[in-house]
């Protein structure tokens, strides 16, 4: 599995691909004035579902916030709430 980032002006998409086809993507915006990345939806293709995949998108937004200083506003219902079961983004996760 790979990810990739592609990132236009203030939005971008993180996709999870395998060697064959994509599985997923996380689709985000970016406000630098503020710090903070916005996580607006997450989406796994249907014959991935239940494999954990969301999860690995929303690590891989997490690891992307980090690497710039950003905080994480997680609008996406599905990303808040893999968020608020992790032990580790305290430092990272912005109140609702």
């Amino acid at each position: 599995m790979k990810y990739e980032n592609k990132q236009s002006g203030n939005g971008g998409v993180i996709t999870l691909n395998n060697d064959e086809e994509e599985i997923g993507r996380l689709t985000y915006t970016i406000f630098p004035e503020d710090s903070k990345l916005i996580i607006s939806f997450v989406l796994v293709h249907p014959k991935f579902e239940g494999r954990g995949m969301g999860k690995y998108l929303v690590e891989e937004g997490i690891k992307f916030a980090r690497e710039n200083n950003w905080k994480i506003y997680p609008h996406c219902s599905y990303a808040r709430s893999v968020m608020n079961r992790m032990n580790d983004v305290d430092d990272i996760l912005l109140p609702q």
